[in-house]
């Protein structure tokens, strides 16, 4: 009977980073498609922060593929208007095959959909023509609003949802910042990206860096970090500045029960209150279904012609993933991370 392999969160507790034997890898068969379903063979995995937080509450039936977005192609189908051969978006995990389609158990929001391969390279679905551009359109262009004029700082700037964020603020007339670590990223977000500044959260002097960088204050803040990125750009607040909470990737391995949003409001809570500075939350599965085509509508003609920008660090193979995924939590990653797990018959 032909198999397939997987990533499942191993018996061993949940440590707060991953470790080499926090997942194993599994085999077994290759399921069969029933009435209303199909058959799909993963090609790109999208690897996400939000992933950890997803594990570390608990959200994965034991034994079950570790949950990921993903772009696939069609194999066997019993869903009307979906053929063999065909992209989709979907939700198989880590893993090299999955099921789609009525009784297959996924997030609310993450409605899969067939691709046209005219509109984009097939992996952007999972990034800037996905749910990683809805993110960055929802927080930054509807929450924050960013006008002409105006100064907004991105934190992980070089990352997948940070990069099309500041572009979209750039876009619309405003000064960007960007904040990222190596010296490699800053080159890229201001010399590829466009950003007008980029300084390091590695610098010894990185509130007095970002500072410099901000001579008129802070606007709009995209915040995807938190910690002491967070504590840099607090006192840089104009009056009527607007902020949203994409991440805080600096907590993610936070002790089981804390609260790192809870924690970022109570420190920022006197500037917030004295400056009239306005923070949202954001989830980008309240965006779905109202700003999706819109979201579309903006972002891929700015794609299509260049003047929006957006790098992906691809790594090759299943075997790939947890070590993938690790270094991905800690900054490693160069651009939007993914795994190519099957050839991608685009190319």
């Amino acid at each position: 009977m032909p198999t397939h392999r997987f990533w499942t969160r191993s018996a061993q507790p949940l440590p707060p980073w991953p470790e080499p034997d926090t997942f194993e890898l599994r085999e077994e068969p290759i399921p069969a498609p029933g009435p209303g379903q199909a058959l799909t063979r993963t090609i790109y995995v999208s690897l996400d922060p939000y992933q950890w937080g997803y594990k570390r509450r608990g959200a994965e039936p034991p034994g079950a593929p570790c949950h990921a977005r993903t772009v696939s192609q069609v194999v066997e189908s019993h869903i009307e208007g979906l053929e063999p051969g065909d992209f989709v978006f979907n939700t198989n995990g880590w893993a090299e095959m999955g099921l789609m389609g009525e009784g297959v158990a996924r997030p609310g929001y993450m409605i899969p959909r067939k691709l046209d391969p005219a509109q984009g390279r097939i992996s952007q679905a999972v990034g800037v023509l996905g749910m990683l551009g809805l993110t960055a359109y929802a927080g930054m262009v509807l929450q924050c609003d960013p006008k002409p004029g105006e100064t907004a700082v991105v934190s992980a700037a070089s990352g997948g949802v940070g990069q099309i964020a500041g572009q979209l603020a750039r876009l619309k007339g405003a000064r960007v910042v960007g904040i990222a670590g190596k010296a490699e990223k800053c080159r890229f977000v201001t010399e590829e990206l466009g950003f007008d500044a980029c300084v390091s959260h590695l610098s010894p002097t990185f509130a007095a860096d970002l500072a410099a960088a901000c001579p008129k204050g802070v606007d709009v803040y995209f915040e995807n970090v938190g910690g002491a990125v967070f504590n840099a750009v607090l006192p840089l607040f104009n009056p009527a500045a607007r902020m949203t909470i994409c991440g805080l990737i600096a907590s993610y391995g936070d002790a089981e029960g804390s609260d790192a949003r809870a924690a970022l409001m109570a420190r920022g809570k006197p500037v917030f209150e004295a400056r009239g500075v306005t923070v949202r939350d954001l989830f980008v599965g309240d965006y779905v279904k109202d700003h999706h085509a819109e979201m579309l509508a903006f972002v891929a003609p700015h794609v299509a012609a260049g003047d929006l920008k957006y790098r992906e660090d691809i790594r090759e193979g299943l075997e790939t993933i947890p070590a993938a995924f690790a270094e991905m939590l800690k900054g490693g990653n160069f651009g939007k991370m993914l795994v190519r797990v099957s050839p991608d018959p685009t190319l």
